[in-house]
């Protein structure tokens, strides 16, 4: 009945995204089987005459020879008569059931969590793929009916059929269920080293679950991912990286890993607590992937379907982007650079999140930290160490906010200041005030142009004879996606992108303007990589007579103009021009004079 019944469903096996393997159940469930041992011997033996694997004489001869306990098939491989794989797809053939070659085969460690450790051990099953409805079960012995019968009820799944060799399915139970040893043995060194990892808080029973939040972390590393998206559906949980700005959907996982991913992610960070899932909770977890530190910032908050997760990726790298690598023009570096000399005052960058700001922030301390100057910085988080900096953490729940650390830091004598974010009059009021004490002064609002942060400032509470007088300098900025290298081609722009960009086809015919095609390099989209498109707008006396008088932000983005103000969109228009991006990124990501 069991085979009729598996039988009438081989039509559907070449659709299905799972095979899972199994053998008959071993009476000593933790003891490898290095001989395969077959329900029907001799019935086995006379498939293999029928076949044409073996001819009737080598039988007769190997029955006449056969001793030392050894069965018949036994006896036929050890003669070399046969071989375990001519053995699997005979019984394969007479199953009509598929072979599969189990050596070869990429398995998704999710896929093997579907069956308990102590399941796929007694019943020599490893887990390979699912869609959900049938599980594919290869097995090393079709011919044993009554042990797989009961798989079904054992797994609590609906299972279809294929055949594996012996000695296949004994080197996946041993990958996969004694991961422990070999990384003690020094043989499995693809794992990821969390600082605070113990050797012996990983179980054997969770090395899959290991291993999915490994490929996980590994893949979003290797496609230069700046986030991890971990989150619960109704029924399952999909997982989402952020490439180049633009969320891409990667994996779906089955509902029932969440709890155990979360958990690992928790383990890993060292500071979150696994049985508290009701309330949020922020840590990091330190990383090596190859000769590169990594960071990872993590935040879980409860939603309706369990617990999402998110992971910032801080690559350290980063720390080494000179201005040219943030997207600064030569002549915009040179006038950025003489800012960054000055001996006291504001810099402020400003830009929606997301837009690049901290890097800049930490590109231009990397510019200008000296042995000669002692640097402060103020964050919420610190996102990245740099080395000869002082840098505090921002702590609300103890007190320890922008303004007290503010306060504390003036005390300390530094020569510039870094502060995180100005979110209250408070701390831009300390801040203005340091900086007409002979301190530089770097932060960050969130406003959508340089102008507008003047009218902010104004709006939080700081008067505007301050603001004149401790503002020198706004950027804002914005990021947009580069032309892949590898496969870019010479293109033209339509005419909604020639109109947005307010360019004409004189001006156009004398540029190099590229578009995105696709290639392995870029997975397809064209684009690699960001660069910033930037709006400086520097603060000069008459500027500062504009904002004593409090005028609008329009008309002191009129003014700016007058002055030489480059506009974000202009600064893009540029970047188009030159090759560096497309047109479409650029309408995109500003706004023109009129919109």
């Amino acid at each position: 009945m069991w085979q009729v019944d598996t039988l009438a469903r081989l039509d559907q096996l070449e659709h299905l995204p799972i095979i899972l393997v199994v053998s008959p159940p071993n009476p000593q469930s933790h003891t490898q089987q290095s001989i395969p041992v077959f329900t029907n011997e001799d019935y086995l033996a006379e498939l293999l005459v029928e076949g044409g694997i073996i001819e009737a004489e080598q039988l007769k001869s190997a029955r006449a020879s056969l001793s030392g306990g050894l069965t018949i098939v036994q006896h036929l491989i050890n003669r070399s008569d046969v071989t375990e794989t001519q053995v699997a797809e005979t019984l394969a053939s007479n199953a009509g059931i598929p072979f599969v070659d189990l050596a070869g085969f990429h398995f998704d460690p999710a896929v093997i969590l579907t069956v308990s450790e102590d399941t796929a051990r007694r019943y020599r099953v490893i887990p390979v793929t699912d869609d959900g409805l049938y599980l594919t079960v290869a097995v090393a012995d079709p011919l044993d009916f009554e042990t797989l019968d009961s798989l079904p009820h054992v797994i609590g799944r609906e299972l279809n059929l294929a055949c594996a060799t012996h000695s296949d399915i004994n080197q996946q139970l041993m990958q996969f269920y004694k991961v422990a040893e070999k990384r003690q043995e020094g043989k499995d060194d693809s794992f990821l080293v969390a600082t605070g990892d113990s050797e012996a808080g990983v179980e054997t029973n969770d090395a899959p679950i290991i291993r999915l939040v490994q490929q996980t972390l590994t893949e979003a590393f290797r496609l230069r991912a700046s986030d991890i998206h971990i989150e619960p559906l109704e029924t399952s949980v999909r997982i989402r990286y952020r490439l180049d700005g633009k969320l891409v959907h990667v994996d779906t996982h089955p509902k029932k890993l969440l709890p155990a991913i979360v958990a690992r992610l928790k383990v890993m960070s060292g500071s979150m607590s696994i049985a508290e899932k009701r309330l949020p909770q922020d840590g990091r977890i330190q990383l090596k992937m190859g000769d590169k530190e990594v960071d990872l910032r993590v935040s879980s908050v409860p939603s309706n379907h369990g617990e999402s997760i998110v992971m910032r990726i801080l690559d350290k790298t980063a720390l080494l982007l000179g201005l040219p690598e943030l997207g600064f023009f030569s002549d915009d570096q040179a006038e950025f650079e003489t800012l960054l000399k000055l001996p006291d005052g504001i810099l402020l960058v400003t830009g929606p999140t997301g837009s690049g700001k901290t890097t800049t922030l930490y590109a231009c301390l990397n510019v200008i930290n000296k042995p000669d100057k002692k640097i402060i910085t103020v964050e919420d988080p610190v996102e990245y160490e740099l080395p000869g900096i002082n840098q505090v953490m921002v702590k609300s729940e103890i007190g320890m906010t922008f303004a007290a650390a503010l306060r504390a830091m003036l005390r300390q004598a530094p020569n510039i200041i870094m502060i995180g974010e100005i979110r209250d009059a408070e701390t831009a009021n300390i801040a203005i005030n340091a900086s007409l004490t002979g301190h530089l002064v770097f932060s960050t609002l969130h406003t959508n142009d340089a102008p507008s942060a003047i009218a902010r400032l104004a709006d939080i509470g700081v008067k505007p004879f301050l603001i004149a007088s401790a503002v020198r300098s706004v950027l804002a900025q914005r990021l947009v996606r580069k032309l892949c290298p590898a496969c870019k081609t010479p293109a033209g722009l339509n005419d909604k992108e020639m109109r947005a960009l307010n360019l004409d086809a004189a001006r156009v015919a004398q540029a190099s303007i590229f578009g995105p095609v696709g290639c392995t390099k870029c997975r397809g989209n064209g684009y690699r990589g960001r660069m910033g498109i930037f709006e400086l707008f520097n603060i000069d006396d008459e500027v500062r007579g504009m904002i004593n008088g409090s005028l609008t932000t329009s008309q002191l983005r009129r003014r700016a103009r007058e002055l030489g103000m480059r506009t974000l969109r202009e600064d893009g228009i540029r970047k188009v021009l030159s090759g560096l991006t497309s047109g479409s990124e650029v309408v995109h990501a500003t706004m023109g004079d009129f919109d």
